[in-house]
C-alpha cells in the first residue's frame, strides 16, 4: 500500500483516542494515587518514532505515534522488523496473527504499558523491556484490555471510512530475511528512545554482524536478523 493511500496521519489520531479513552480512563486514578496531577498527552509524529516519556516536571507523560511507523505495520516486508510484530507471534497476543489492525492496537497497549511501568516504578535504565514491563503487557491483555483498545480502534477506521485491515500478514521467514540483507547496508535496530545506527559487517545464518555509525561508532553489535530495520 503506497503512502499516498493510506491515511497514516489519520489512523494516528485515531490511536490517541483509543489510547486516552480506552486505557487511560480506566488506570488514571491508578496513576494518579502514586503521583498526584499526573496526565496523559497523545500525538502524532511526522517520523518513524514511537514512545512513551515522561515529564516529571509538569507530571505529563506522553505517548507519541509516528506516521511511519503506521505505514511500515500495513505493510509484511517492514511490519516484520517491528518488536510489536514478534511481541504478538511470540506471546500470542490476538491469538498471534499479526494484521495491520492488531499491530496498531498492540502498539497502543505497548506504549501504554510503557506509561503504567513508569508508574509503578519498574523502568530503570538500560532495564526497559524486562520482566516488570511484560508482566503488565501481558495483564493488558488478559484483563480485555487490549481486546478492547483493537475493536474500538476496528469501529473508529470504519466511522471514518479508514482502510484498516484485519487480514493476517505473510510475513517473511528466515530465508527471505538471510537474503535480504546485504554487507555495507546501512540499517537501524532498537526502539525510541535508544535506536542504534549501524552498517552490516557481516551476514550470519541468524543474526547480522553490525558496526555502529554515528553516537555509536565504534561499537559492534550482533542483531537478530528479524530486529533490524533498513534505512534505504
Amino acid at each position: 500500500m503506497s503512502t499516498t493511500a493510506l491515511p497514516a496521519r489519520q489512523l494516528g489520531e485515531l490511536m490517541c483516542e483509543v489510547t486516552e479513552q480506552i486505557l487511560w480512563l480506566p488506570a488514571a486514578n491508578w496513576v494518579r494515587e502514586r503521583l498526584p496531577g499526573s496526565t496523559l498527552a497523545c500525538r502524532t509524529g511526522s517520523g518513524q518514532a514511537t514512545y512513551h516519556r515522561f515529564d516529571p516536571r509538569n507530571k505529563q507523560h506522553q505517548i507519541t505515534y509516528g506516521v511511519r511507523m503506521i505505514e511500515a505495520k500495513h505493510c509484511a516486508e517492514s511490519a516484520h522488523g517491528w518488536l510489536s510484530s514478534r511481541e504478538i507471534q511470540r506471546r500470542g497476543y490476538f491469538d498471534g496473527e499479526v494484521s495491520p489492525l492488531n499491530l496498531l492496537a498492540h502498539t497502543c497497549c505497548h506504549e501504554f504499558a510503557h506509561l503504567l511501568q513508569q508508574s509503578a516504578g519498574k523502568r530503570f535504565r538500560g532495564s526497559v523491556h524486562n520482566r516488570h514491563f511484560y508482566n503488565i503487557l501481558d495483564n493488558l491483555h488478559q484483563s480485555g484490555g487490549a481486546e478492547a483498545a483493537r475493536q474500538t480502534l476496528a469501529e473508529k477506521a470504519e466511522h471514518h471510512s479508514l482502510r484498516l485491515s484485519d487480514t493476517p500478514l505473510e510475513l517473511p521467514g528466515p530465508v527471505h530475511s538471510h537474503r535480504q540483507w546485504q554487507v555495507g547496508e546501512p540499517i537501524v535496530f532498537g526502539q525510541e528512545p535508544k535506536v542504534i545506527q549501524g552498517r552490516i559487517l557481516r551476514v550470519n545464518r541468524k543474526t547480522c554482524t553490525v558496526e555502529g555509525t554515528g553516537a555509536a561508532k565504534g561499537v559492534r553489535y550482533r542483531v537478530p536478523m528479524q530486529m533490524l530495520r533498513s534505512v534505504r
